[in-house]
C-alpha cells in the first residue's frame, strides 16, 4: 500500500494552488487526478476569456503573463502547465478515486488508473479539489439524452446554417448564443426566467441584446422546455405549448459538485444549499481530517467562489494541517 502524509484529489488550479502551500509548510503531497491537470479549463469553448485579469488566477507566486488583461483558454493552459512542472508537485494523472474510508484515524483511498489496476494508498490528510464541471444539472425532460443535445460548447463552426436552439439564461448560456450566431447558426434561446441572471458578465449583454433587437437572435423569456425531439424543442409559456425547429441543442443550464463523493466519506452536505459543511478558517469538513478546495465549498451556487478567491484555500489547508501536526 502506498502512504502519503496528504492527498489532494483534484488537479485543477485550486487543487495545485493547494500542493504548492503544502510544499512551502514542509509536506509533499501527491495530487491525484482522474484526467489531466486543469482539466475543466480544457474544455472551456476555444474562445473563451477569463473573468478575471491574469495576476488573479496566479498560484504559488508563479507569474502569469498574458497578451491581454484577461488571459484566454489556451494562455492558462499553457500557465497552469508551466506551474504544475515548475513547482515540481508530484501529479498522478489519469487515476480515478473511487472510494475512501476512514480507519484508525487515517484514510484509504482506492484508485483505478486508466491503465494499470486498481490501487491502494494510505493518507494521513485528504484535500477533495474535485470542482463540479464534470456534472452538469440534467433537465430530466424527454428527449435530453440525444446525440444531437449537449451541455458542453466548444466551438462554433460546426453549425454553420444549422437551426440552434440554446437553453438557460447564464454566462454559458449567452456566450454560446454570442459564439454560435457570429458563425451563422440560426439562434434560438429559451430561458425559464423573465430577465437574464444577475451573475451574467454585463460587457457582453448590450452585443446580445443588440442581436435580438435586429431579429438575428431570437429570444423567449418565460419558456419551460418540456421535451426535446429529434427536430424539436417543444417548452410551456403562459399555459400554451410551443416548439421550435432544432437541428442541435445546447442545453446550458449549469454545473454542480458531485455530493455522492464527499456524503460517501462522511461530509454533511446542506440539503439547500448543496453546501458542504466546513470551517472556513481551516477548510476542514466535518469529518476531522478531510478538507475541500476550491468551488466546492460554494455548493451549487458556482457564482460565488471563483479561482481567484479559491485559490487561496489552500493556505488556510496548509496553516490547519501545520498546526495539527
Amino acid at each position: 500500500m502506498n502512504k502519503e502524509n496528504v492527498i489532494v484529489i483534484g488537479a485543477g488550479p485550486c487543487g495545485l494552488a493547494a500542493g504548492i502551500a503544502l510544499q512551502k509548510q514542509g509536506y509533499d503531497p501527491l495530487l491525484i487526478e482522474k484526467k489531466n491537470v486543469v482539466h475543466a479549463i480544457s474544455h472551456y469553448p476555444l474562445h473563451q476569456t477569463f473573468f478575471s485579469s491574469s495576476e488573479k488566477l496566479e498560484i504559488g507566486d508563479f507569474p502569469f503573463p498574458s497578451i491581454e488583461r484577461k488571459p484566454k483558454r489556451h494562455e492558462a493552459l499553457v500557465y497552469y502547465r508551466q506551474v504544475a512542472a515548475k513547482s515540481g508537485l508530484r501529479i498522478q494523472s489519469y487515476e480515478q478515486v473511487e472510494r475512501v474510508e476512514k480507519t484508525s484515524g487515517h484514510f484509504i483511498l482506492e484508485t483505478q488508473p486508466w491503465n494499470k489496476p486498481k490501487q491502494l494508498y494510505h493518507a494521513a490528510k485528504i484535500i477533495v479539489a474535485t470542482g463540479y464541471f464534470d456534472h452538469p444539472n440534467i433537465m430530466n425532460i424527454p428527449g435530453e439524452d440525444y446525440p444531437h443535445v449537449f451541455h458542453y460548447f466548444r466551438e462554433s463552426h460546426p453549425y454553420f446554417q444549422q437551426r440552434v436552439t440554446v437553453i438557460g439564461g447564464k454566462n454559458s448560456a449567452v456566450d454560446t448564443a454570442l459564439a454560435l450566431e457570429s458563425a451563422g447558426a440560426l439562434v434560438t434561446v429559451l430561458y425559464r426566467g423573465n430577465e437574464f441572471s444577475k451573475a451574467v458578465k454585463p460587457w457582453i449583454l448590450p452585443d446580445f441584446y443588440s442581436l435580438v433587437r435586429h431579429e438575428k437572435v431570437d429570444m423567449v423569456y418565460e419558456a419551460d422546455v418540456t421535451e426535446i425531439t429529434p427536430a424539436d424543442v417543444w417548452y410551456e409559456k403562459n399555459g400554451q405549448s410551443f416548439h421550435v425547429p432544432s437541428d442541435f441543442v445546447f442545453a446550458m443550464t449549469g454545473y454542480h459538485p458531485d455530493h455522492s463523493f464527499l456524503q460517501n466519506m462522511g461530509v454533511e452536505v446542506e440539503l439547500d444549499t448543496g453546501r458542504p459543511v466546513y470551517n472556513p478558517r481551516t477548510m476542514e469538513t466535518n469529518q476531522p481530517g478531510i478538507y475541500i478546495a476550491g468551488v466546492l465549498a460554494a455548493g451549487n451556487d458556482a457564482n460565488e467562489i471563483f479561482i481567484e478567491n479559491g485559490r487561496h484555500h489552500g493556505e488556510r489547508i496548509a496553516s490547519s494541517i501545520k498546526t495539527s501536526r
